[in-house]
């Protein structure tokens, strides 16, 4: 079995959304000190590679404690796509994305990850293809960017419709260089805080392979 990480590592330089906060990780105690090491965390729910709660966006939505925790991993379907993500990426997987539980999008702009070209003109999908997906009965769809609608955005369909059929959304997913797997069993366990919004996650993809 190979196991990928898909996430980014957190530290105070982790990009964060415009207008948010930076993170902030700070020594709360040091071995020197006080015999024991410990860190002090500051940072939004949206941190890094992190999922996004129906009740992020949506006004009745299930916040990620009222969700069951296996609604955070189960077989997923990796598709590798460019810009934009229209319907034509889904040719021929019809099947297999019914049988899946997520739908993750490669779209290698996670390389972008801590330059200013990373919250620039990013794949997103277009409503045809939106359409297309929201016919299925996922869990989650995620995305290797910061967001599931663009950065000009003044409404957030895409937001609006994934999150309104009671799937999570992952964004800032990390793709490996070279990878080139399209399918395994995908986990994005979040934090058990209450009324979570979204969490930072440990993606993980699990293929049945040696």
């Amino acid at each position: 079995m190979k196991i990928y990480d898909l996430s980014h590592q957190l530290n105070n330089h982790s990009p964060v959304y415009p207008g948010i906060q930076p993170p902030e990780f700070i020594p709360a105690a040091q071995i020197e000190t006080h015999g024991y090491r410990e860190t002090h965390f500051r940072f939004h729910s949206h941190l890094g590679t992190h999922i996004d709660a129906p009740a992020h966006m949506i006004a009745n939505g299930k916040t990620l404690d009222q969700l069951p925790v296996a609604h955070f991993c189960g077989e997923t379907i990796i598709i590798k796509t460019g810009n934009p993500i229209d319907i034509e990426v889904f040719s021929g997987l019809e099947d297999k994305i019914a049988t899946s539980e997520f739908v993750l999008f490669n779209t290698g702009w996670s390389k972008f990850w801590g330059s200013p070209s990373y919250f620039g003109n990013f794949p997103v999908l277009m409503p045809e293809a939106l359409n297309f997906l929201l016919r299925f009965n996922l869990k989650g769809i995620g995305f290797d960017h910061i967001s599931a609608d663009s950065m000009d955005s003044k409404d957030y369909p895409n937001h609006y419709a994934i999150l309104g059929k009671n799937m999570i959304i992952i964004e800032n997913l990390v793709f490996p260089d070279g990878f080139a797997e399209n399918s395994g069993e995908f986990n994005c366990f979040p934090l058990p805080y209450e009324n979570a919004d979204g969490s930072p996650v440990r993606a993980v993809l699990k293929c049945k392979r040696a």
